[in-house]
């Protein structure tokens, strides 16, 4: 909270019940039952009032109540001057009654004021009204002057501490509020992130799908410009269909992958270089599960990079290696230098790119470059 502390009100979390205990609750109620029964009990009490008067004073505690009740709903709000209006009110309640004869009900009333000044006011206005009021209430009791010393030091005492009290639970309360809205915005972020991740996923799995039935299909469009055999355009198209498949196939692992349900890499990668001739896949190091999106790069270069061995180095003999360290993992995919395939040009390097950036978004690298015989694409990601 900001401002001079004496000009500074209690904040709405501290002047309002949210926070509050049950017990705490029965507690107030409690007590401002207490303080009504004195009230009434005094109003009855004297016996040389008649019906007419003690009418008249429980209409005076009644008016009190109610003014009481305003004091607490114009302070809940920060309202200075009403605030000081319904104080005095109440103060002018208290002289009338000590006036009349009703001095119970008047050092009550004083009582109040005092303490719920100190509890609920800015401490600028809260000490001269306390003040009046805890003089009134000195200058009326019939107690020994260290009697009365002593009440209103307790009465101050009671004031300020149940101000700080409600302070900290004020605290207490905005860092409740401030901490929950972090956990909403916490939230938010962990969704866009997914929304991202799940994005991204879906991205590569396409590109890399799509890339491998234009390679197809490119084919079957050369070989019907060429008048080739029919048997031969037509088994490109069913290899398009096939990678078509293949796409939607993994589009779902994708999606499986990102809610944990992943098949071993070591497995994933012996399968993906069993349709091509002349691959091999070597594991070293302490085997291991990875990461959701550590495995799923490793996963993605792999594919990419085998099928840029089928567009631009066809027949090329390939070894996939696998290899665990303590905090990363490597893996690296070499040829040996073959034939341009019939779309050796086609594609942007799109795809490199985008293992290379999903790498990086890891914390890890991607090199991709020819070596003495052939093509060597290398992906380190850190677990």
């Amino acid at each position: 909270m900001t401002g001079n502390v004496w000009t500074r009100w209690p904040s709405r979390e501290a002047l309002g019940r949210a926070g509050t205990t049950l017990a705490r609750r029965v507690l107030v109620r409690a007590v401002r039952l207490l303080v009504l029964a004195l009230l009434l009990w005094g109003a009855f009490s004297q016996r040389h009032v008649g019906v007419g008067g003690a009418a008249t004073a429980v209409a005076a505690v009644v008016l009190a109540a109610l003014v009481s009740w305003a004091y607490f709903r114009t302070t809940y709000t920060h309202r200075l001057l009403p605030s000081l209006g319904l104080m005095g009110v109440l103060l002018g309640i208290g002289a009338a009654a000590e006036a009349t004869g009703f001095r119970g009900p008047a050092l009550v009333i004083w009582c109040g004021c005092g303490i719920g000044a100190l509890e609920r006011l800015p401490l600028g206005a809260a000490v001269p009204v306390a003040s009046v009021a805890l003089a009134s209430y000195a200058a009326s009791t019939n107690d020994v002057w260290l009697s009365t010393a002593a009440t209103v030091a307790g009465m101050v005492l009671a004031g300020y501490v149940l101000r700080l009290d409600a302070e900290a639970r004020g605290n207490a309360q905005r860092l409740l509020a401030q901490e929950r809205a972090a956990r909403v915005a916490e939230a938010e972020s962990a969704a866009l992130a997914e929304r991202a991740r799940i994005a991204r996923e879906i991205h590569d799995v396409l590109a890399h799908s799509l890339s491998a039935q234009l390679v197809h299909l490119e084919a079957a469009r050369l070989l019907i410009e060429n008048d080739a055999d029919r048997a031969r355009i037509l088994e490109r198209v069913v290899a398009a269909r096939g990678m078509a498949r293949e796409g939607l196939a993994e589009t779902r692992q994708a999606l499986s992958a990102l809610r944990g349900e992943l098949t071993p890499l070591e497995d994933f990668l012996t399968g993906l270089v069993s349709s091509a001739a002349g691959a091999e896949v070597t594991v070293t190091g302490e085997r291991r599960p990875l990461p959701a999106e550590a495995s799923q790069a490793v996963r993605r270069v792999a594919q990419e990079a085998l099928t840029n061995v089928r567009k631009h180095a066809q027949g090329a003999e390939v070894a996939v290696r696998l290899d665990y360290s303590e905090h990363e993992v490597t893996l690296n995919v070499r040829d040996s230098g073959g034939r341009p395939g019939e779309l050796g040009a086609a594609g942007g390097g799109y795809g490199l790119r985008g293992m290379r950036e999903r790498a990086e978004l890891l914390g890890g690298s991607l090199e991709a470059g020819p070596d003495e015989e052939g093509f060597v694409v290398t992906l380190k990601v850190p677990v």
